[in-house]
């Protein structure tokens, strides 16, 4: 289990080898109940502004024509229909807009916030302290949001977009001092290599997310059973920041798949999927997954389990595409939900599948903070056979063309 008392972050570069960045306050006031229904509450406050913001761009997008685009030079998509692929401008309205609220709050009222919602006055010194890094994190979402808006109406080179998402991961590393893997730092003579590595895990979770997001109700679902195990982790962690952060991430994906839910009504888009992959990957690289001396180590390869799923359809269409002498970044039906609906699985069964399995590996993984040796090894050989069997069902359906899927 992760230490409800830690240094805090000013400390981070002086812990030891596998130790992530640190990001609680020095002495956390206890979990309570009462925190638990405030997270609930503020999941609850970006669903009730992420549904009714799904229903207006539904309507909005109908009438300005802003609906899913046809396939580009290279690519394969299933058949085009006429829904609206802006979806993710509520995602983003439900996220973006409690914390700028809350922002606004701390910073103008900070004695009216604590008189209004008394269970949060212990905790407006620490949401004080963490207002500069929700700053950053909200403007590298605008950022990722717009670059996908942009690219759902008219298609970017994906050298440009892949340049656009590390450049702006790199600065969010930089400006919060989010680094994985900090023992890297004294053998390399300084943090690039964190950094580098940092950065690179931002691109492939973003990305990650963004080839998930290719049949209704897919990369929405899959996003809630992650931002639920990973708050789940951080909440018990008391890292109240990250679980905060995830629940509204959490509220504002299921208010938006409502309406996405197979058959859909509307489509997140770029400017949805890219800020899913975006902010998980932010907030895992934030987590405290082990504490020097704790004994647990393999805590850390705690975000690698929970997002096993998405992760692994990102390698393998990946590898799948190279091998064919395509690019990685042309869009093809060879995705793990394609492969299933080939084995004549409909549309919402293949995403029930896809999201239970993602809710085997992300409830592993919550486990895999406090586990043991013994029943690491058990998490782990269980996380590996639920990727042989997703191999084994991908080598089956190989053979069969990619284009006998229908929508």
């Amino acid at each position: 289990m992760v230490s409800p008392s830690r240094p805090g972050r000013a400390n981070a570069n002086r812990l030891p080898a596998m130790t992530l960045p640190l990001l609680a306050q020095t002495e956390l006031p206890p979990i309570t109940p009462t925190l638990a229904w405030a997270l609930l509450g503020l999941s609850a406050l970006a669903l009730a502004i992420s549904l009714p913001a799904s229903l207006a761009v539904i309507r909005i997008g109908r009438r300005f024509n802003a609906i899913d685009t046809a396939a580009i030079e290279g690519q394969h998509k299933m058949a085009r229909r006429a829904i609206p692929n802006t979806g993710g401008i509520a995602i983003a309205l439900g996220f973006c807009l409690p914390i700028i609220a809350g922002l606004i709050g701390v910073t103008v009222m900070p004695g009216a916030l604590g008189d209004w919602l008394p269970a949060l006055r212990p905790h407006i010194a620490g949401i004080s302290e963490r207002a500069p890094d929700a700053i950053v994190l909200v403007t590298g979402v605008l950022i990722i949001h717009v670059l996908g808006v942009i690219d759902d109406r008219r298609p970017l080179g994906a050298m440009l977009k892949l340049a656009i998402i590390l450049g702006v991961s790199l600065a969010v590393v930089l400006a919060t001092d989010t680094r994985l893997l900090m023992l890297l730092d004294e053998p390399a003579g300084g943090t690039w290599a964190s950094i580098a590595i940092t950065v690179l895990w931002f691109g492939v979770v973003t990305n990650a997310m963004n080839f998930m997001d290719n049949m209704d109700g897919l990369a929405a679902g899959t996003a809630v059973v992650c931002c639920a195990c990973f708050a789940a982790a951080a909440f018990l962690g008391s890292q109240l920041f990250v679980a905060a952060v995830l629940m509204l991430l959490l509220g504002s994906t299921l208010g938006f798949l409502i309406l996405n839910y197979p058959p859909a009504k509307v489509f997140m888009g770029d400017g949805g999927s890219l800020v899913l992959g975006f902010v998980l990957a932010f907030c895992t690289t934030r987590t405290t997954f082990y504490e020097s001396g704790a004994g647990n180590w393999y805590a850390v390869l705690m975000p690698l389990v929970v997002l096993a799923v998405p992760l692994y359809d990102f390698a393998s269409v990946t590898l799948i595409r190279i091998a064919q002498g395509k690019s990685p970044f042309k869009g093809d039906l060879q995705h793990l939900s394609h492969r299933l609906r080939k084995r004549g699985l409909t549309t919402r069964q293949t995403a029930a599948v896809v999201h239970g399995l993602a809710g085997i590996t992300g409830l592993s993984g919550i486990v895999l903070v406090a586990a043991g040796p013994r029943e690491a090894i058990l998490i782990g050989t269980q996380t590996l056979l639920t990727l042989m069997v997703l191999a084994i069902l991908e080598r089956g359906s190989s053979s069969r063309r990619s284009d006998e899927i229908t929508p």
